[in-house]
């Protein structure tokens, strides 16, 4: 019995280690939506007070459906004027129908309503600020005759 009770410790002694190690460990992978300073309300500009958020990322615009990825998250566009306008904007960087354009707006951010499919979030475009051409991507897969 005392071999048994010798391994018995050395697992426990080994459970304690691994336990003690992963509970130090350090989270780094924590994401912060958006950082804001506190300012008072007449310290900021009419850009910083009128509720928008500035956005960067790849935009398609591809049957019926627009959607907008950041590095963070993907979110789906609100098909409107102003999305059109910017569509209309980004076909002069396409080369295909099916490729994106690096895009910075302004937009409102809204939850997407529950009888709606898509993304969580979803993007309603105030104002445009730069489009150009998305970075060459070596994962894109063509289908088709060349």
């Amino acid at each position: 019995m005392s071999v048994n009770l010798i391994i018995m410790k050395k697992i426990f002694i080994i459970l304690i280690s691994v336990t003690s190690f992963l509970a130090c460990k350090n989270d780094t992978k924590t994401e912060s939506v958006e950082t804001t300073t506190e300012t008072s309300s007449d310290e900021r500009t009419a850009k910083q007070s009128d509720g928008l958020t500035l956005l960067k990322g790849e935009f398609i615009y591809y049957a019926d459906a627009a959607v907008l990825q950041t590095n963070k998250q993907m979110y789906g566009v609100v098909v409107d004027e102003k999305m059109h306008e910017l569509d209309n904007m980004a076909k002069a960087f396409k080369n295909e129908v099916t490729d994106f354009v690096q895009v910075e707006i302004r937009g409102k951010i809204t939850p997407k309503p529950e009888n709606e499919e898509g993304w969580p979030n979803r993007v309603e475009i105030k104002e445009i600020l730069n489009v150009q051409v998305a970075k060459e991507s070596s994962d894109v897969v063509k289908l088709g005759k060349e």
